[in-house]
C-alpha cells in the first residue's frame, strides 16, 4: 500500500479489448495482449507512477460476478505486463462490480490495487441495482491478498443512489464503516470532469485516507485537482487519441498532461510543500466553502 502514501499519484488506465466470452472478443487473445503492452509502454516511458487495468471492452457488463473466463484472462494480461514492465505498480477493476475476482486476480500477479465501483450501500446502474459487499471483500483480502489496497468509488459514475445524500457521508461510510484505503471521486460518466468542490469535500471528510480523482482528468485541469485535495489522479479518456475512450493511447497527450504533474510536483518539492494533505482545507486558501454538497442524483 505504499502507492497510497505518495502525493500526486499519476496512474494511467489500460483499457482492455474484449475478452474471450464477452460479445466483441475478436477470437484472438494476442490482439488483447498487444493493445495491453502498447498502452502500458507508453504510458510508463512518458513518466506514469502505475497502471489500472480494466476489463472496459466486455460490454455490456455483468453487474457482479464475471465468468472465468475473465479472469483468467485478465490474469494472464496483468501477468505479461508485471513481467514486461518490473517495478511498475499495478491495479486491477473488475467491471462492474466484482471485487472478489479483482482480488483473486491481485493476489495471482501481486498487484499493488483494486478498484471497487460499490464498497459499501447500492447504486441504481445501467447493470440494475449493485450492492456493495465490503464485509466479503475485506474478510478475502485478508486471506488472499493483505497488501493489496482497495480504493472504492464515492457516488459512483454511471449510477445514483436509492436516496442521495451528502456526499461526506458516503465517504464517511467508504473510510469507517467499510475500511477503504482510498477513495475515488469522479464525474457522472465515463471521462466527465468531477467537480473541484466535490473533491474538497471528499478530502476534508476522508482525513487521512487518500482522495484520487478518477473521471475527466486532463492536462488542463490536473494540477487544479491535486490543489483541490486530490493525493492521485486516475487518467484514460483525455489522453487517449482524439480524447475517445476505446481508442489507443496518444503518446503527445499522456506527455503533456505526465508534464505538467511532473512540474507540479517539482514546484511544491522546491517550496517543501505537501500539497493536499486533508487538512480543514485542502486547498490551501481560504476556507470559504463551508457547506456540505449534495451528492448527485444521476438519471
Amino acid at each position: 500500500m505504499d502507492l497510497l502514501k505518495r502525493p500526486r499519484v499519476l496512474v494511467g488506465m489500460v483499457h482492455l479489448a474484449p475478452l474471450p466470452g464477452s460479445p466483441g472478443f475478436g477470437a484472438v487473445m494476442e490482439a488483447v495482449h498487444r493493445g495491453a503492452r502498447r498502452d502500458a509502454g507508453v504510458l510508463v516511458e512518458e513518466g506514469f507512477d502505475a497502471l489500472l487495468i480494466e476489463n472496459y471492452g466486455d460490454l455490456p457488463f455483468y453487474p457482479d460476478t464475471v465468468p472465468s473466463a475473465t479472469i483468467a484472462a485478465m490474469s494472464v494480461v496483468l501477468e505479461h505486463l508485471r513481467r514486461d514492465l518490473p517495478g511498475i505498480p499495478l491495479g486491477v477493476n473488475v467491471l462492474r462490480n466484482d471485487a472478489g475476482a479483482a482480488l483473486a486476480i491481485a493476489a495471482a500477479v501481486g498487484a499493488a490495487f483494486i478498484r471497487v465501483n460499490v464498497h459499501c450501500g447500492a447504486a441504481i446502474t445501467d447493470q440494475g441495482i449493485l450492492q456493495g459487499r465490503a464485509h466479503e471483500t475485506l474478510r478475502m483480502r485478508a486471506a488472499l491478498a493483505p497488501g493489496t489496497a482497495i480504493l472504492a468509488d464515492a457516488a459512483v459514475k454511471h449510477g445514483r443512489g436509492f436516496t442521495p445524500g451528502p456526499l461526506a457521508e458516503e465517504v464517511l461510510d467508504l473510510v469507517e464503516r467499510g475500511l477503504a484505503d482510498g477513495v475515488l471521486v469522479t464525474g457522472s460518466r465515463t471521462g466527465m470532469a468531477a467537480s473541484q468542490e466535490e473533491v474538497q469535500e471528499a478530502a476534508r471528510a476522508a482525513g487521512r485516507v487518500p482522495v484520487w480523482v478518477a473521471s475527466g482528468v486532463t492536462a488542463a485541469n490536473a494540477t487544479e485537482y491535486i490543489e483541490a485535495g486530490a493525493r492521485g489522479l486516475i487518467v484514460g479518456t483525455s489522453i487517449k487519441r482524439g480524447g475517445h475512450v476505446g481508442a489507443a493511447v496518444d503518446r503527445s497527450r499522456a506527455r503533456e498532461l505526465a508534464r505538467r504533474v511532473r512540474a507540479y510536483r517539482d514546484r511544491g518539492a522546491s517550496a517543501g510543500n505537501s500539497v493536499g494533505n486533508h487538512s480543514a482545507n485542502p486547498a490551501g486558501g481560504p476556507t470559504s466553502s463551508p457547506t456540505v454538497r449534495r451528492a448527485r442524483s444521476r438519471p
